[in-house]
């Protein structure tokens, strides 16, 4: 009951007082998927599926050839939302129960951007990302100095068959104590200081922060992980066969922002 943000997604369509559907402009990391917004990419499921009372789905899709307003073409479009301007906060702990599919070169996230100035300066608390290997996510942290390439990123490996493809709540807290801490199913798996961040750039966590939830397809990390430069940059011929058959979808029971325990 003590929480400065919920959404259990539950109701018959996306609360759109809490939620911007993002739609593509800019490209970055070189992904190979336009977001749109569409109801065949960002939608709603009732509670059918098991463990959740209805789910968020952002479900990327193969639709060869796709313009978008400024004239990119892409072969696949897929779902990405923010709370830019409407849900905003500074400290607290952010969680959410997520749902993946597994496929080499898909790339699902969970994070947060600072409101103000510009990427990097601004900070980024990646809180768990996976770019479709089935054993592992992560949680990384950008910021001044610390970008890309960052020294700050650690691995949850899974246990059991399910991996990713099970139901698992992934959290960061921001606390007042000037250090971030990631959770995966109330298991500590990093932590992260002031002074460690300090080391190599400025600490810029403090300002105001909103969530980000995304489906990416292909793109620099997963090649970096994959080696994959064909048919798509990061994307292999197997995993593109899996979206053209609808299969790959993000799945998000809920999203919660809750004030920190941490004293200050």
């Amino acid at each position: 009951m003590n929480t400065l943000f919920f959404d259990d997604f539950a109701a018959p369509e996306l609360d759109r007082s809490r939620w911007n559907v993002e739609v593509t402009g800019h490209v970055v990391n070189n992904e190979q998927q336009a977001y749109v917004d569409s109801p065949e990419t960002v939608y709603l499921q009732p509670g059918d599926e098991a463990g959740a009372n209805g789910a968020l789905v952002l479900h990327p899709r193969h639709r060869p050839g796709y313009a978008t307003a400024d004239g990119q073409r892409f072969d696949f479009i897929s779902g990405r939302l923010n709370t830019r301007g409407k849900v905003e906060f500074t400290r607290g702990v952010v969680s959410a129960r997520i749902k993946l599919s597994a496929g080499v070169g898909l790339w699902p996230a969970f994070w947060l951007l600072g409101s103000t100035g510009d990427w990097p300066g601004c900070g980024e608390i990646d809180i768990m990302e996976n770019v479709g290997e089935p054993d592992w996510a992560n949680a990384a942290v950008h910021g001044p100095g610390y970008f890309g390439e960052t020294p700050f990123v650690n691995r949850k490996y899974f246990a059991g068959a399910d991996g990713v493809a099970g139901w698992h709540v992934y959290s960061a807290e921001i606390s007042p104590a000037s250090e971030l801490l990631f959770r995966v199913d109330d298991a500590l798996i990093y932590r992260v200081t002031r002074p460690m961040i300090e080391h190599y750039g400025a600490w810029v966590f403090d300002g105001p922060k909103f969530l980000i939830l995304n489906f990416a397809l292909g793109g620099i990390y997963p090649f970096k992980t994959n080696g994959v430069r064909q048919p798509y940059f990061g994307l292999p011929q197997a995993t593109a066969q899996m979206i053209q058959r609808n299969q790959p979808r993000m799945m998000v029971d809920w999203v919660k922002v809750a004030p920190t325990d941490t004293p200050s």
